[in-house]
């Protein structure tokens, strides 16, 4: 899966805020927002213009109907990672 190569059930999931994420709380958000969405695949969106910044998340081939609700919990997730840097991904990584 790639962003550069969208494909039909594929979106994106952008954030009202922007975080800045390591590689490890990258992953954690993936692997939240794949399970969250049931879907196949995920991908953080950075910032063209910041790489150190996630403005939100792609994901393709979704196991559910996206609402308001997993949209919230996935950013609120994205927030705790954060929060808790050295969490190692709140257990999801």
């Amino acid at each position: 899966m790639s962003r550069a190569h969208p494909q039909p059930g594929c979106y994106d999931l952008a954030f009202q805020a922007s975080y800045p994420m390591d590689e490890p709380a990258e992953v954690a958000l993936e692997d939240y927002s794949r399970v969250l969405t049931r879907a196949q695949d995920s991908e953080a969106l950075r910032q063209d213009e910041d790489p150190s910044m996630v403005e939100g998340v792609h994901v393709c081939g979704l196991g559910t109907t996206l609402t308001q609700v997993i949209m919230t919990d996935i950013e609120d997730f994205a927030r705790q990672l954060v929060l808790h840097r050295n969490g190692g991904g709140l257990g999801w990584s």
